[in-house]
């Protein structure tokens, strides 16, 4: 086994969002940087990569154009309701709330717009609560789409990081997988671990762990910046609150590749880190198993609009609140707690072909690809193609023309006789008689119709109310939905320069953390629940605050 040894003034470990971001950070304040990731260089940017580009801003022009009107004040009201902050050990998330907050409200978009990032002109409203207004929710829509998706959010940091790259001042070590931290006189002075054996996999694809030799590397200063830990079910079930959640589901699909396994931070925390609100998880309901696997157990989140009926295992409608779209972690709680081992969303093609979107950069081609053309076909009358692609081959999606056929076909799906079928009718009929009039006693319905008076949610996302069985709306669909493991809320506890906390409370010398290795921020900023846009927009905001802390103090 070869050891090597280097000098560098910042190591960066984790090449995702927050990793670049930082390093862009550091090189532009002229530091040299030493940038590790386990995986190969095709895995630039992480997560990010495959992620829908959302991205969260208060009061925007983008807002404003569309007659939205948002503003700090709503921001933090919205926050505080969503996160719940009810912990002694909520200090620091509680500060980097705050201070993203001001972030979204301030510099953030005009931060962003300067290095060539824009944004589609349709805001989406994820996470629109509905329960009340003191509860859970966004007000307005908030999440602003990149134009580009992922890659379009990482490409001014690659082309940053690339730049400094040419000209000497970032060093990329891929294949290198940190074990440890290396620690003198209680200060973190570099890291250390296994050399692995160069990998040509596709993006997100299994790689080799087979260790070719180690390394021993020194810095003046650390930046753990090595994401979550959803792709490792094990840490996943370990961290569950059942006090909360009721036992983890037997069978949950993967948001996230194999590699976002959280042994650093476990690592980190062995050593002295402070890991706060670990139970603290963002895992989606709505999860189909992709018909195109990158990964194991590689599942796609479906991003619905709010018509679609929601089906319990036997075809009992959820109770309001739980709707799609209004609280992720309410109606996470709900099903895990009642142990259903999946639910079901019933609709039909004008619904699908209206609200039905799939997260994630390859599953947005026309977003992606920056296609104009492309893009405008999603206010046609026409599914989208990577829709129809599940609807086609999705093992989850059963499509027929008439409910009693379509019942039959859930049935056999999952293998036995759940369903009831008159069950199921009087579920369909119940709420097809509602809307008929645009008033009614359907709470999911109002809500539809609410939306429906901003002029992006009318044109591009949210169906008019129709009955569900009108044969021109036809055919009938039904979606099996399953838990989706994504996102980590707890993480390794930091203050604002993103120092990591550790015994006593203070700060380890010389280690910093950023991204979902922190929570996004502090060890938790979200609290229990996400406002959505608040992920890449904590990896930005958190990795620019490591970097220019870091700078600072060199």
């Amino acid at each position: 086994m070869e050891t090597r040894k280097a000098e560098g003034e910042v190591i960066v470990v984790g090449a995702g969002l927050a990793g670049l971001v930082a390093a862009a950070e550091l090189a532009d304040a002229g530091r040299r940087v030493l940038v590790l990731d386990q995986e190969g260089e095709q895995n630039l940017g992480g997560q990010a990569h495959w992620s829908f580009g959302g991205l969260f801003f208060v009061d925007s022009p983008e807002q404003r154009r569309l007659g939205i009107r948002d503003s700090l004040d709503l921001a933090r009201r919205d926050w505080e309701t969503a996160a719940g902050f009810d912990r002694p050990e909520d200090h620091w998330p509680r500060k980097w709330a705050e201070a993203y907050l001001e972030f979204a409200a301030g510099e953030k978009r005009e931060w962003l717009h300067r290095q060539g990032m824009r944004w589609f002109p349709a805001v989406g409203w994820a996470e629109r609560g509905g329960a009340g207004a003191g509860l859970p929710g966004n007000s307005v829509p908030r999440f602003h789409i990149t134009w580009g998706t992922g890659p379009g959010v990482l490409e001014p940091f690659v082309r940053r990081v690339r730049e400094h790259q040419r000209a000497g001042r970032i060093d990329f070590r891929f294949r290198h997988r940190v074990r440890g931290l290396t620690l003198t006189a209680g200060q973190v002075t570099g890291v250390h671990g296994d050399v692995l054996e160069p990998s040509d996999v596709g993006r997100g694809e299994t790689s080799s762990r087979v260790v070719t030799g180690d390394f021993d590397l020194t810095a003046q200063a650390v930046l753990v910046t090595s994401g979550g830990i959803g792709g490792n079910h094990e840490l996943v079930r370990r961290y569950w609150p059942t006090e909360r959640l009721g036992p983890a589901p037997g069978v949950m699909l993967s948001g996230v590749p194999r590699h976002v396994d959280g042994l650093l931070q476990q690592q980190v925390v062995a050593q002295g880190g402070s890991l706060i609100n670990p139970d603290r998880m963002w895992h989606y309901t709505e999860g189909v198993r992709n018909w195109d696997p990158v990964w194991p157990q590689h599942g796609i989140r479906i991003l619905p609009g709010p018509s679609s009926l929601w089906l319990d295992p036997s075809g009992r409608r959820l109770p309001f609140p739980h709707i799609p779209g209004a609280s992720s972690y309410d109606t996470l709680r709900h099903i895990t707690t009642h142990g259903y081992p999946h639910t079901w969303f019933l609709l039909n093609r004008a619904v699908i072909n209206r609200e039905f979107g799939l997260s994630g950069s390859e599953q947005n081609p026309d977003l992606t690809g920056k296609d104009l053309r492309l893009t405008l076909r999603r206010a046609s009358k026409h599914v989208p193609g990577p829709v129809q692609a599940f609807m086609d081959r999705g093992e989850d999606f059963v499509v027929r023309d008439n409910l009693r056929d379509l019942v039959r076909g859930m049935n056999d799906l999952t293998g036995g006789e759940l369903l009831d079928y008159a069950t199921v009718e009087r579920e369909v009929l119940d709420r097809d008689l509602q809307v008929h009039n645009v008033a009614g006693k359907d709470a999911q319905l109002a809500i539809v119709r609410g939306a429906r008076a901003i002029l992006s949610e009318r044109l591009t996302r949210v169906a008019k109310p129709a009955p569900l069985l009108d044969p021109a709306q036809g055919p009938l669909i039904a979606v099996r939905l399953s838990v989706l493991t994504r996102k980590s809320l707890g993480g390794l506890e930091t203050d604002l320069q993103g120092r990591v906390i550790g015994a006593g409370g203070q700060p380890l010398p010389g280690l910093y953390a950023a991204g979902e290795v922190a929570g996004f921020g502090g060890g938790g900023y979200h609290g229990y629940r996400a406002l959505e846009g608040t992920f890449l927009g904590g990896c930005l905001f958190s990795g620019r605050a490591a970097g220019r802390a870091i700078a600072g103090t060199l």
